[in-house]
């Protein structure tokens, strides 16, 4: 019966991805009160991932009687003649967040499974209420179990995730085990081929939150998109108790307290009128205290209100035409090295963005942490997010599909409420194919359904007319689902004449704003000699020169995000001694020098001045 085998293996899939995807975000547990278990966790290598499966390959958490083997038990010998053949108490320990590469050079290279292991403590612990655990991020696999019971496994290595563990605690002596696997997969997102660090581990916060039995899950605050009047959003609670309870949504300064209702599933709409609104920009950055309360629960916000809308080939903040001064960004330390992950890591980049003359960043390729759109929120940076759909990715897998959606839902739950975030990005440098073009208009369709608000837009590549090199153009039928046409070029350094970029132009037929998402070329910080050798920084400071008057032309251009802010680390980078592991394309070295290009483009910003006329009014 190949029906009735079919539906079993879709029904399996299913389950799969339930397991995986069904955990909805709590949100802003940023501004929450939590216990934290940041700090020193046990780890122990596991390169056969023996704690996971037994001698058949078969998971230990499927049995019903695992045996000691099974490291999420955290097993102890029961006397003397008991084996077992593991023990995280006499594991060495690694620092949480940060990731295993750049703390372990025994694992600097490592792709594989680690397990990680802390003990903890509930203060005052009450099982009246509920209990959440809640990683930023980790990379890529975790299975998270709590007191030798497994909570889930979420796939991922840049979004947040929560599981609840109420029930499971007692006020001392509890564990958390996770195993965290970031090897590369064929069908995953990411997938095998990427050009940066596969930094591994548990590499953002870890939080516990204590919760009433009927708690806000989520809810969101926008300015309505057609009127600037009105702020419109939604709460949703989660409880027992969740249906037709009263939430009550205040803005202080505003004098505006709104009483709505949920529904029979806890979930309530609400309209909010006010006339005296500050808007949030980048000259403007005001951010207003947002308090949410129902009966059990309360939370506080600090949110921006602003409209950002297309308008032919300009993009409209507040109604007023708008030029994004960008820059794009990974995510990585470049004093202490590794995987950025603190709120004085968003400072040393978004600081470095700031004095380049940036109002605009591209946070590429990846979600990246939570305090990097909360500071560009109070710095006044405007924002594009992306998810790692990039380069080529398994366009016909169902999972890998339902991977990038959550990640795509997860980081839109986690920023829906940033005034700073105006882009949501949807892939990277895709290759052309209808199973592509399905698989990232679904994306699209997902990212209009959860957030309106925003404009939506992917890093697309152009190439030269066959007939004249000369001409560039974009011939991608997914650029007509994008609020934004956005792509990479790299003339003068993946091919063509450095010399000849005067003599290129762009013909883009669609009446949309343009955002040139890459442009750039390699330099070694310190190496210095005549503008046509490649590597030096005037060869990389020569290109600056000749490719940003020439993309001035283009007559929708509406912003830059050149490549890229830091040079970062790639394994694909090998040129020894000028690459050595790194992608040389920055600004601003490995160690914190800037180079010459840097304030060629520093400079190029801060004469990129609108027109009286172009910076009028010109709303809808």
């Amino acid at each position: 019966m190949p029906g009735a085998k079919n539906f079993i293996c879709l029904f399996f899939l299913f389950c799969q991805l339930t397991l995986m995807y069904s955990n909805d975000t709590l949100q802003n547990s940023y501004l929450r009160k939590g216990i934290s278990l940041n700090g020193r966790w046990h780890y122990i290598v596991d390169v056969y991932e023996n704690g996971y499966y037994n001698y058949r390959w078969e998971p230990h958490d499927n049995s019903e009687n695992p045996g000691s083997g099974a490291f999420y038990l955290n097993s102890k010998p029961k006397d003397k003649m008991d084996l077992v053949e593991y023990d995280f108490d006499a594991a060495p320990t690694i620092n949480v967040p940060g990731d295993w590469n750049s703390q372990k050079e025994k694992l600097f290279y490592y792709e594989g499974t680690v397990w990680y292991k802390k003990s903890f403590n509930i203060p005052n612990y009450d099982s009246s209420k509920r209990y959440y655990l809640r990683f930023g991020a980790v990379n890529y696999r975790a299975d998270v179990y709590v007191n030798g019971k497994k909570l889930g496994t979420h796939k991922g290595g840049f979004t947040p995730f929560n599981f609840e563990m109420t029930g499971l605690l007692k006020e001392k002596d509890n564990f958390i085990v996770v195993k965290v696997d970031n090897k590369r997969g064929k069908d995953e997102v990411p997938t095998l081929n990427t050009d940066w660090w596969n930094y591994g581990g548990i590499t953002r916060d870890v939080t516990i939150y204590e919760l009433p039995p009927t708690f806000i899950e989520n809810y969101t605050l926008q300015l309505d998109k057609e009127n600037d009047e009105i702020i419109t959003g939604f709460i949703q609670l989660n409880g027992d108790e969740k249906a037709n309870s009263t939430v009550t949504v205040s803005i202080p300064e505003l004098n505006i307290r709104k009483e709505v209702v949920t529904d029979g599933k806890g979930f309530a709409k609400f309209d909010i009128s006010s006339k005296s609104l500050s808007y949030w920009s980048p000259d403007n950055p005001k951010l207003y205290k947002v308090k949410v309360s129902s009966a059990e629960d309360h939370v506080e916000d600090r949110i921006g209100f602003r409209q950002i809308k297309t308008k032919g080939s300009s993009i409209l903040l507040n109604g007023n035409k708008v030029f994004l001064k960008g820059i794009s960004i990974h995510e990585e330390n470049v004093m202490r090295g590794g995987r950025a992950y603190s709120l004085e890591d968003a400072k040393i980049l978004l600081g470095w963005a700031k004095d380049l003359g940036c109002n605009f960043v591209r946070l590429a390729h990846y979600p990246h942490n939570e305090h990097m759109s909360r500071l560009a929120d109070e710095m006044g940076i405007l924002v594009w997010e992306e998810i790692p759909v990039y380069w080529t990715i398994a366009w016909g897998n169902p999972e890998t599909y339902a991977n990038a959606e959550n990640q795509l839902k997860e980081l839109i739950d986690r920023d829906k409420n940033r005034a700073s975030v105006i882009i949501w990005s949807v892939s990277n440098e895709t290759p052309l194919s209808e199973e592509r073009l399905n698989f990232l208009t679904r994306l699209v369709k997902k990212a209009r359904s959860m957030d309106g608000s925003r404009l939506i837009s992917a890093a697309l590549e152009d190439h030269g007319k066959e007939d004249d090199p000369n001409i560039m153009v974009v011939e991608d039928a997914f650029a007509e689902e994008l609020d934004v046409l956005s792509f990479n070029q790299y003339y003068g350094w993946y091919g063509g004449d450095v010399t000849n970029i005067k003599n290129i132009r762009w013909e883009i037929d669609l009446n949309k704003p343009i955002i040139i998402s890459e442009f750039g070329a390699g330099a070694l910080q310190g190496y210095h000699a005549d503008n046509l050798t490649r590597w030096s920084e005037e060869f990389q400071d020569l290109l600056y020169k000749e490719t940003l008057p020439t993309l001035a032309r283009i007559p929708q251009l509406s912003g830059i995000t050149p490549w890229i802010l830091v040079d970062f680390r790639s394994p694909r980078r090998m040129l020894i001694p000028i690459q050595n592991g790194w992608n040389r394309k920055g600004l601003i070295s490995e160690t914190g020098n800037k180079k010459k290009a840097f304030f060629t483009l520093k400079k190029f910003y801060s004469e990129l001045e609108l027109s009286e006329e172009e910076k009028g009014n010109i709303k809808n």
